[in-house]
Formats: structure tokens, C-alpha cells, sequence
């Protein structure tokens, strides 16, 4: 025999390997995302942050027509209807954002218009989405099975949009919002938020009361976005359990919007869930260093063409953007369930119709993928009830005792009257 032939033999021999322990390796990986399937399909996915509503407002064409952009068949960005569906999602929080940056005025008329947003998506699909205020509301969806329809809420994301008014916040609770994150990227009157300069080192008086009355209604407090001192705070007054509706672990990856260890080991006594982000630079270390580079140099552009002659010239100097995968997620949630226990971490993706690849995790693109990331903790060893409880189980028992409490305080405490004003001692500009 020829060595050629040698060769061509020990190499076919080599190829064959290779390709069975390939399909070894696919028919595992069938097998874990065959049997996370099976677990959702008895327990689907209750994800608290989707900013769909905001992108209908914004790149919806034209923008805020509900009617325009229809969702029950694949639509141009990260969710709809049968992708949905296919991630096995039975409930979903549907964030009704606004901006931080808006006068007080402003950012209310924009509260009412995205909250009018999402609930005539809402009703616009009425055998897919079900309007939900409750966890009897979430359960009674549920119960309709894979074909059911899919439960939605609202949450507010950002305290500036009560314009520090509790009887705002009431009314914003009378049409359907269950959460409100406390502040946005802006610190607001009354608390601090974790990406910009801290006022109050932590929360105010008027915070305090605000937290209180969100108790007395069943609105569930989350403390995404807040600084840590705000989280301590909120944690020392809340008579509820909280979540972090969108958020990673701060000890993996050093993002001011992860939540620190020294918060995680507080949750077991409080009870509260962080629903972990799928956001690429919460969950890892090095997109999130190169996207803090790049982001402190666009903030220098005024137009799209220097925004990315910019970016060209950072991709020149850096090397492209790195990627987050479903392996990086799955070491945050872990690693929350290490600290704070396996009954304080759920799912928050925040899908906001993201356009870049770096934005996106690797294998997590969409809201079809969740079970991806499920079949990576089945190899990991996570046991059904685990898997479950992060799947929903832990938002709803924290949300049916937000619920308690609520019950329980409004027979004893009626609505406040306070006022930022009088608990500060200061008007406000």
C-alpha cells in the first residue's frame, strides 16, 4: 500500500471518529434541549423585561401604530407571537419604558401614552395574549396549556414618571402596572440610580414612602437600575419580597448594573428574585469592557457619520466586538443560585429589538431560544424542580406574597397622603 493510500485510510479513519463522537455529542445536546422542552411545556417561561412596546414607538413603521406592526407572524425584530410561542413563554412583563431624561410633565404624558401602547397590543391579539393583573390571572392563563394564551403585564421602568406623586403611582396601578423599577439611568428626586452620580445615598423619605405604598398596593418593587445603597435601602424598609427584573451577578461581570454579592446573600431573609438579563455586557466581562470603551467615545458624536467613523475606527484599534454566549448566562445564574439560593433567581432577557450582532448572545438572539438555555443547565446537573423554579415558580410565589401583604396592609393603612415636599423639606425645581 502506497503512503498516499496510507494516509488517505488513517485519515478516513480519523473523519469517521470525529463525526461519531459529533453526533454523540449532537444526540446529548438533542436530548438535554428534548427534556428542557419537556420541563417548560409543564412550566413555561414567566420573563418580567421585554421592551417591545418601545420599539413599536420608536422603529415601528410608522412609529407607535400598533396596528401597523403586527406581531402574529415573524415580525422585524426579537419578538412576536410564534417566536413566543416557540420559546415556551406562558407569561410575560411587558415594559412600558420611558426615558429618564424628560421633564416631569413629559415623561408622565409619555407614561400614559406607553402604557395605552401596551395594552392595545395586548388587546389587539386576544386569542394569543391574555391581560393579567394578578397571579390568579397568570395561573387561569396558564392553565390553557401550550395553545393558552400567553399572560401579559405591565411594568414601568423608572420612579421619574410618578413625578413624584403617590397618587400617580395609584393610577398607574388602577391600569394594570404590577412593577415599577424605582429608577432609570438618571437618579431621580427621591433615589439613586447605579449609572449616575448618587444625591441622596440611597433613597430619601419621600423613597421610603414610595416603597411603603407600593406594598400597600401589590405593586411589586424592583430594584434593577438602582444603586447598591438605593438596594440596601429598599431592602431595610420593604415589607415585600422585590426583584430585580432585569439584571446579571455584579462578581462575574463588573457592570454598575449588576447586583453585588454583598445584596444577593440579603435575598434569602427578604425573599426576593433577580430575574437574570440576557444584556451581552452584563454577562460578560470582556464585551462589556469593549462596549464601555466604544461607548465612551460615541458619546463624543453629534451626527449618524461621525457616529461611525467612530465605531470604525475603535473596531480598527480594538479587534471587533466579542460575543456573550448562553454558557456565559448560564455561570450568572449559577452563580446567583450559589449565593442567594436556587429560590431567588428567575428570567428577565430584556429583549429591546437590539441590531447588532455584539448586542445579541450567542444562541439567545430571540424570544424562540429560551429553552437553549435550559438544555445548558440540564447538562449542568440542575434537577426538574430546580429548572422549574427558575422558569416562573420563584416570580409567582414572590408576586402571590407581594399580593398577601398587600391585603394585609390596606385593612390597617389607608392611602398616603405624603408629599416629597414635606418628608424632604425641599421643593422641588
Amino acid at each position: 500500500m502506497t503512503n498516499s493510500r496510507l494516509v488517505r485510510r488513517a485519515a478516513g479513519t480519523v473523519l469517521g471518529a470525529l463525526l461519531a463522537a459529533s453526533s454523540v455529542g449532537a444526540q446529548a445536546d438533542d436530548a438535554a434541549l428534548r427534556h428542557a422542552r419537556t420541563i417548560l411545556r409543564a412550566r413555561p417561561i414567566i420573563d418580567t423585561h421585554n421592551d417591545l412596546p418601545w420599539v413599536i414607538r420608536e422603529k415601528g413603521t410608522p412609529p407607535r401604530d400598533v396596528e401597523a406592526y403586527d406581531i402574529s407572524k415573524r415580525a422585524r425584530f426579537d419578538t412576536d407571537i410564534p417566536r413566543l410561542r416557540e420559546g415556551m413563554v406562558g407569561a410575560q412583563f411587558w415594559s412600558v419604558y420611558v426615558p429618564s431624561g424628560l421633564s416631569p410633565l413629559d415623561a408622565m404624558r409619555a407614561q400614559l401614552e406607553q402604557i395605552d401602547l401596551a395594552r392595545r397590543l395586548i388587546a389587539k391579539y386576544p386569542k394569543d395574549l391574555g391581560f393579567a393583573t394578578s397571579v390568579a390571572d397568570i395561573r387561569r392563563e396558564l392553565a390553557g396549556g401550550a395553545g393558552g394564551r400567553i399572560a401579559s403585564l405591565l411594568g414601568i421602568e423608572g420612579g421619574h414618571t410618578i413625578g413624584n406623586s403617590l397618587g400617580a403611582l395609584r393610577a398607574y396601578y388602577d391600569l394594570g402596572v404590577r412593577y415599577m423599577t424605582l429608577t432609570h439611568f438618571h437618579t431621580n428626586d427621591w433615589a439613586d440610580a447605579a449609572t449616575d452620580s448618587a444625591r441622596h445615598d440611597g433613597l430619601t423619605r419621600f423613597g421610603h414612602e414610595v416603597v411603603r405604598e407600593m406594598n400597600r398596593l401589590g405593586m411589586l418593587v424592583d430594584i434593577s437600575h438602582v444603586s447598591p445603597a438605593a438596594m440596601s435601602d429598599v431592602l431595610a424598609t420593604t415589607e415585600a419580597p422585590v426583584i430585580f427584573s432585569h439584571s446579571s451577578a455584579r462578581a462575574l461581570t463588573d457592570h454598575v448594573r449588576n447586583v453585588p454579592d454583598s445584596i444577593l446573600r440579603l435575598l434569602p431573609q427578604n425573599g426576593g428574585v433577580v430575574m437574570v438579563a440576557f444584556v451581552p455586557s452584563f454577562i460578560s466581562e470582556p464585551v462589556r469592557a469593549w462596549s464601555d470603551g466604544w461607548f465612551s467615545r460615541i458619546a463624543r458624536a453629534t451626527s449618524d457619520s461621525q457616529w461611525q467613523r467612530i465605531t470604525r475606527e475603535y473596531v480598527a484599534e480594538k479587534g471587533p466586538a466579542p460575543r456573550a454566549t448562553i454558557k456565559d448566562l448560564a455561570d450568572h445564574v449559577e452563580h446567583i443560585r450559589k449565593v442567594a439560593g436556587v429560590e431567588h433567581v428567575g428570567i428577565g432577557a430584556d429583549f429591546y429589538g437590539a441590531e447588532n450582532e455584539h448586542e445579541l448572545v450567542q444562541g439567545l438572539e430571540d424570544v424562540s431560544k429560551y429553552p437553549a438555555l435550559f438544555a445548558e443547565l440540564v447538562r449542568r446537573g440542575w434537577t426538574d424542580a430546580d429548572l422549574r423554579k427558575l422558569a416562573g415558580e420563584n416570580l409567582l410565589r414572590v408576586f402571590r406574597q407581594a399580593e398577601v401583604v398587600a391585603e394585609r396592609l390596606r385593612r390597617t393603612r389607608p392611602p398616603s397622603n405624603a408629599t416629597i415636599e414635606e418628608l424632604d423639606r425641599r421643593p422641588v425645581p
